[in-house]
């Protein structure tokens, strides 16, 4: 009779899903993590007034400093630079001409003085005059040896433990979930897979313009130094709908440069849900928002109470920052 119901137990806590505290172990208790296992709770629960049919669960997430470590700068700027090192010697007239004399210098500062157009410059002449298939294998050789400055862990070895835990428990409870980054959705879509768990169509992204051509008798498209689309700030929600077509009921970011996709997300009808991560822990990981010239975090932070967002304080929400190495 005991043995009969252990087993009728056994098999009754095997069908049932798995309960957000397994799911979220690298989430200390508190309001955060109940704020966002009552959300998904009452979109999911078939009584709830909530209820949300599963082909309207819908999350989008920012990329850099939402699920992976952008200090001391953005990964994909990082990966430029290494670029220009590895393309100099094709070009000569670089060592004249900024912003790549100061990189080829080490001077990053002085390099960066010019902003956007500084980094729109660099990242033209590294990422464009191939083929989107040529472009995707140097991307994934630097993404699979390429390691962090200061802590020497491969940059997908730094994604946040808690974040991915999260993405994992909104797909248990059918959310399809998106990246939407101002990063460069090529540079993205090759690891995301692999890393997130989100395959490269779910991917929103900056974007160069293409162009195909026949090479040698065979169809390829050709990556054009010429900007096609922003997908940062404002340009988020047009992203989202260019790409997506569907309002997501949840979105998660860090920075400032996720405000509007904050604001499109929750101020649709019905049951809406944002987040921001605070970055608060500078012995685990960095603490900035306002002034940082990386991701910073200051209308958004601001406007967090008034509109209901939930604000994650890295340092005492998360048990653990990386995946164990």
């Amino acid at each position: 009779m005991r043995l009969a119901l252990y087993a009728l137990l056994s098999a009754f806590l095997l069908i049932q899903p798995s309960r957000a505290d397994d799911a979220l172990p690298s989430w200390n208790d508190g309001a955060t993590k109940q704020a966002i296992v009552q959300f998904v709770e009452r979109i999911t629960s078939k009584g709830s007034a909530d209820y949300v049919e599963p082909a309207d669960r819908i999350a989008t997430f920012d990329n850099d400093g939402t699920l992976w470590a952008e200090q001391p700068m953005y990964v994909q700027l990082a990966f430029a630079l290494d670029r220009v090192k590895a393309l100099a010697p094709q070009h000569p007239e670089w060592k004249d001409k900024e912003p790549f004399a100061s990189l080829l210098k080490g001077d990053l500062k002085t390099a960066l003085a010019g902003g956007e157009h500084a980094i729109a410059e660099i990242v033209m002449a590294t990422h464009a005059g191939m083929t989107t298939g040529e472009f995707e294998n140097i991307v994934l050789e630097w993404i699979d040896t390429a390691r962090h400055p200061k802590t020497g862990r491969r940059y997908i070895d730094m994604v946040y433990q808690p974040m991915l835990e999260l993405l994992k428990y909104l797909r248990a409870n059918d959310f399809k979930t998106f990246i939407v980054s101002g990063g460069g959705i090529e540079f993205m879509r090759p690891w995301t897979e692999k890393v997130y768990g989100i395959p490269p169509e779910q991917v929103v992204g900056s974007s160069i313009k293409l162009k195909f051509e026949m090479r040698d008798g065979k169809p390829v498209l050709v990556r054009l130094a010429d900007i096609d689309f922003i997908d940062d700030k404002a340009g988020k929600p047009v992203g989202i709908q260019m790409h997506i077509g569907r309002r997501p009921i949840a979105a998660f970011g860090n920075s400032d440069g996720d405000l509007q996709m904050l604001q499109w997300t929750t101020r649709g009808d019905g049951a809406r849900f944002g987040l921001i991560v605070h970055h608060t822990d500078g012995e685990r990981e960095w603490a900035y928002d306002r002034h940082s010239p990386v991701g910073q975090l200051d209308k958004a932070l601001d406007m967090a109470s008034s509109q209901g967002w939930t604000v994650v304080d890295m340092k005492h929400d998360w048990k653990t920052i990386y995946p164990p190495e």
